[in-house]
């Protein structure tokens, strides 16, 4: 008997390619309260994609290939809903199979939540955390974007949080997100349901020390977690929506959770799409590009983010050309690879090249302040580098007497192309203009480019 068994192990391993579930660090919020970290203490840095269907809509063969494609290019945490938006409830999976029987919590399908099982752990192979969302908010409320139904009641919540918490309480890769896509309403039970499925996801997986969570709320109205859950014990980090129009000021909204208190870290989770139309019209305003993207990413992170997350229109649903209700313009597949998703891997080395556990933002190197959300000049800054983002491309002038050290290394780094540019060395005093490259073959600096000012302290006054 054992030998047939060691046989039909044998024959997954190396006939179907199963591979035993691979172990990721798992991550907490570090000592600083500013950013998340590995359980040795290791920084991580977010790079997050938006996969909401990912569950409901993809077959094992095509979820490898987007993750092993999403995984080189960076990201590292992929971003997905258990009982999904797109009448998740009703349409089945491409099993063939629906996550709960006659449409109650209490009664999840088997079937369905080992292919979920399969799926986080096949992310981990490919080295990435899923950030799980155990429902989308309009099986809460429906609103008036939503197909529902609407199932949730506050004991009902909380335990199909605690069952799905237990269910994934030993995968080190989840990352839990409460909510999707809705905020509260005041006066009404929202809260009491987010709150109760929160306390059964954290009880499920065995307590508070067990279960990194945030939450995601809705895209109208700009919106962050803290607004209704800064104070709640659950809530480790907190969550953006920014929406997906084109030069919102995202970095007032990062600003506002970052000096919240008690302090908490913050990621933007949902910002302006790649190919996805802006402000939801396109006739108007037309589709959002790769350069409207790494402005929302930058800004944000420079801005005090501990990382941030990547969408595009026609992966988030895993849509064929047209077939969503934002007319997309390509297939999900032909979409993976698009000039933003194959950019964000440069925000993540950049961040990745310094200490990120003693960076802050910090406007007060900056004798140009720039308002304008399309021209805006954001800095973050560690013990010795700087980083200015410049949006437009303008020049930036920076107070060299705020930096440490009496020589100070320059660079210009290209978010376009991970490609560094050194300057020179500058002494540390004064004030100092630095402007970005010029375009080869153009008279004047192109200002529709974005650049990375790198200043870091020169030891002895050698680069």
């Amino acid at each position: 008997m054992h030998i047939r068994i060691l046989c039909m192990i044998f024959y997954l391993v190396f006939s179907t390619g199963f591979r035993l579930p691979a172990q990721l660090p798992f991550l907490k919020v570090s000592d600083n309260k500013r950013f998340i970290v590995t359980t040795d203490g290791k920084p991580f840095f977010w790079m997050g994609d938006t996969g909401w269907e990912l569950f409901h809509r993809l077959n094992r063969a095509d979820t490898e290939m987007y993750f092993k494609k999403r995984s080189e290019q960076g990201f590292n945490v992929i971003q997905a809903v258990a009982l999904a938006e797109l009448n998740g409830l009703h349409v089945p999976n491409a099993n063939g199979d629906t996550p709960l029987l006659r449409d109650d919590p209490n009664n999840p399908n088997e079937k369905y939540f080992l292919y979920v099982d399969s799926i986080i752990g096949l992310a981990a192979q490919y080295h990435l955390y899923i950030a799980l969302l155990p429902t989308w908010g309009d099986k809460v409320f429906k609103n008036k974007w939503g197909i529902g139904p609407e199932i949730f009641n506050p004991t009902n919540a909380y335990n199909y949080g605690k069952w799905i918490g237990n269910r994934y309480k030993d995968r080190t890769n989840i990352i839990w997100i409460i909510g999707g896509d809705r905020s509260p309403r005041d006066s009404s039970a929202d809260l009491f349901i987010w709150r109760a499925m929160a306390r059964g996801v954290t009880e499920g997986v065995g307590g508070p020390d067990k279960a990194l969570m945030s939450f995601h709320t809705q895209p109208d109205g700009l919106s962050s977690s803290s607004e209704w859950f800064q104070a709640d014990s659950w809530l480790d980090f907190n969550m953006l929506q920014t929406g997906h129009c084109r030069d919102t000021p995202v970095w007032e909204m990062v600003s506002h959770d970052y000096s919240g208190n008690p302090v908490k870290p913050v990621v933007n989770g949902e910002s302006i799409y790649e190919e996805m139309p802006v402000c939801f019209n396109a006739q108007e305003w037309g589709y959002s590009n790769a350069y409207d993207v790494r402005k929302a990413a930058y800004l944000s992170v420079f801005s005090g983010a501990f990382g941030h997350t990547y969408g595009c229109g026609p992966v988030i649903w895993f849509s064929q050309k047209g077939d969503n209700i934002f007319s997309a313009l390509h297939s999900w597949n032909e979409a993976l690879d698009f000039p933003a998703a194959n950019e964000m891997k440069y925000l993540r080395t950049l961040m990745e090249s310094v200490n990120m556990l003693d960076r802050i933002p910090d406007q007060s190197l900056l004798v140009n302040q720039i308002t304008a959300a399309s021209e805006r000049i954001q800095v973050t800054r560690g013990k010795d580098y700087v980083f200015v983002y410049s949006a437009y491309g303008r020049p930036v002038v920076v107070k060299m007497q705020k930096l440490t050290g009496n020589s100070i290394q320059a660079s210009w780094y290209d978010p376009r192309t991970g490609i560094l540019i050194s300057i020179g060395n500058y002494i540390n005093s004064g004030q100092q203009t630095f402007t970005p490259p010029v375009p080869a073959g153009s008279p004047v600096p192109s200002q529709r480019e974005d650049w990375v000012l790198i200043l870091k302290t020169s030891a002895k006054g050698k680069p």
